[in-house]
């Protein structure tokens, strides 16, 4: 019975494929050995790759959620420029603050546009520029066409970002309200103190005291 099914199966073999029994079946162990090793090969590296994702998944923290700041200072708003790792990093446009903690890699540490974090950098967009005097909120003398850049920046964050605050607006002092407020401190000559009528009478009467009592030597001495 089994020789007439392997005498069966040789002669399919060669009506199948055109190869004789010994070639077909070495032919068959060579895929085998083939499909095994690259198997192997992706599978150890497939393996790998999970396990250095698995790996570093612990070291990826979850981003915060944006706390509102409401409004501060431009010297308060630089303790955001991602230098300390437990607070959020922020950026401003046009006096409005925005968390842009999600995209560190570019406004963080390190980054390509980690000079405008913790500032107000719309002049320095607006520009495109990289200098330091241009890491400011002033867009005064700007032309229409840096304007329109920094709209399309501005219209950038408003749908990325979100908003936490804004920026305190500081009115300097001129020179002469300080000096208003000096002469309206320092007392007026109109104000001076006055001598009363009794201060008066006295050194009147003080006075004629003194001349009677020089009339009274005088007569004396003749």
């Amino acid at each position: 019975m089994a020789l007439q099914l392997w005498e069966t199966l040789k002669e399919a073999i060669v009506a199948y494929t055109g190869l004789s029994p010994p070639t077909f079946f070495t032919l068959l162990a060579l895929f085998l050995a083939i499909y095994y090793v690259l198997s192997g090969l992706f599978g150890s590296s497939a393996n790998n790759t999970h396990g250095a994702t698995r790996d570093f998944e612990p070291q990826m923290q979850p981003l915060k959620p944006p706390v509102q700041l409401g409004e501060v200072t431009e010297e308060e708003l630089k303790a955001y420029d991602g230098t300390d790792p437990d607070k959020p990093l922020l950026m401003a446009i046009k006096g409005e603050i925005y968390d842009v903690s999600q995209s560190r890699m570019f406004y963080g540490p390190g980054g390509p546009y980690a000079l405008f974090a913790g500032k107000d950098a719309s002049r320095a967009l607006a520009k495109m520029s990289f200098e330091e005097k241009d890491l400011t909120g002033d867009i005064s003398g700007l032309g229409p066409f840096e304007l329109e850049a920094l709209q399309d920046w501005e219209y950038k964050f408003m749908s990325k970002y979100v908003k936490v605050g804004t920026i305190k607006k500081e009115v300097p002092v001129t020179e002469g309200e300080s000096r208003g407020e000096s002469s309206e401190s320092s007392p007026q000559d109109g104000d001076a103190p006055k001598p009363t009528v009794e201060e008066g009478g006295s050194s009147e009467n003080g006075a004629v005291k003194t001349e009677e009592n020089s009339s009274h030597v005088d007569a004396d001495k003749e």
